[in-house]
């Protein structure tokens, strides 16, 4: 596919100077690109960042590595491959987006396709490497319907920055058993041990299975092959499709787990990253539900601080397809598992389309960015003035 004429890229710069109820942070939100040809779309845009000095960035600034794909807007999550484009100035310029031949899809057999999609950059410290992790989608061709029959896999793929492209994506081999007939990891923020483990949230199901589990798969990982070791306890709801999206954080000694579910979003917590306490429906502190549904919630740390980025009801954006957007971010009572309301500040705000499907990185101690797109579905979202806008909201700490 070829894609032309669609992209402003610029680095449109502005701070918001409200301050939440701890003064924590400022938020500076930067457009990469914009424009869109009502056909397709991009989505999923996340990065990762190799850090100064590590191999492959000689510089003193963090090379970022951003990836994306394009939807067709006529159809559900039909996508092409991955693109990705570089910042090596902390996001003030921008590389065009090129399209990576490792994540192209691949035909198994004829009339069928695969696609790499969901994907997540994440800088592995242990092996310097930057190893993105997702989930695959199945298509007969031509007319790009998915198959469900078909096996749902993690694939994963691994960054070289001397030649600048993303090694041919493979797939996480789970144990032989029926109830992994779906297996991914998609959109799922990870937690890396300091020996180098990753713990990788995951949520799967049977072939003719209906509802989602939810686990967090114990992987090695030295650089080149992803390997599965074991998963923990397995975390469903009995609510339409189960637990899907999950993600995954660490503050101290504890591990926090937020859970996609069709009606609301769930929180549960554990000693060891593999085993959970009960989920729970995500609330604010005053005994309110959250708000959130059918879509993913990230985590963002600073310091024993512990952040939930979400979207939800009650933001005067019913108009937004299952208000995905504006998208907020507030502090996590990490004792009683809930969302300190008058911390909750907007990111990035709605203009009509949803940005529920973002992504965190880690940039340094005193910068996390949170990178989402403008999700042209349905096209109504144009009439609100989104014209598929990538940003980066640069999260810059005050707090010490």
């Amino acid at each position: 596919m070829r894609f032309s004429g669609l992209l402003l890229f610029s680095a449109i710069l502005f701070s918001a100077t409200t301050k939440t109820a701890a003064d924590d942070f400022k938020i500076e939100l930067q457009t990469v690109a914009s424009g869109y040809d009502g056909k397709s779309c991009w989505v999923h845009a996340r990065a990762g960042a190799i850090p100064a000095g590590a191999p492959g960035n000689a510089s003193d600034t963090p090379l970022v590595v951003m990836t994306m794909q394009r939807l067709r807007v006529d159809r559900s999550d039909v996508f092409s491959g991955l693109w990705d484009l570089r910042s090596a100035d902390l996001g003030r310029s921008w590389s065009k987006p090129v399209e990576q031949p490792g994540l192209r899809r691949v035909s198994p057999r004829a009339g069928v396709d695969l696609v790499a999609c969901d994907f997540w950059p994440t800088w592995h410290a242990a092996s310097g490497k930057l190893l993105g992790t997702g989930a695959t989608f199945a298509y007969s061709l031509p007319n790009e319907d998915h198959l469900d029959a078909e096996p749902g896999f993690t694939a994963y793929s691994v960054y070289d920055p001397a030649k600048e492209n993303w090694s041919e994506w493979r797939r996480l081999k789970m144990p032989d058993n029926p109830e992994f007939g779906f297996s991914r990891a998609g959109c799922s923020q990870r937690v890396d041990l300091p020996n180098g483990e990753i713990l990788l949230p995951i949520y799967f199901r049977t072939f003719k299975g209906k509802t989602y589990t939810a686990t967090v798969a114990r992987c090695r990982f030295e650089g080149e092959t992803l390997s599965y070791v074991e998963h923990g306890d397995e975390l469903t709801v009995p609510i339409a499709r189960g637990i899907s999206e999950t993600s995954l954080a660490r503050v101290g000694e504890r591990f926090y787990l937020t859970l996609r579910n069709d009606e609301r979003g769930y929180v549960t917590s554990g000693a060891d990253g593999l085993h959970f306490d009960e989920p729970r429906p995500w609330k604010f502190d005053d005994g309110a539900d959250l708000g959130s549904y059918n879509t993913q919630t990230h985590w963002t740390q600073h310091g024993d601080t512990l952040y939930l980025i979400y979207t939800r009801k009650g933001a005067k954006n019913d108009h937004v397809f299952r208000h995905r957007a504006p998208l907020f971010i507030a502090e996590v009572d990490r004792e009683r598992l809930v969302v300190r309301r008058a911390t909750e500040r907007v990111l990035i705000a709605e203009r009509g389309a949803g940005l529920g499907n973002f992504g965190v990185t880690q940039i340094s101690p005193d910068e996390t960015w949170v990178i989402a797109t403008e999700w042209m579905q349905p096209k109504t979202a144009v009439d609100h003035g989104s014209d598929n806008s990538v940003y980066v909201a640069k999260v810059k700490w005050t707090k010490r």
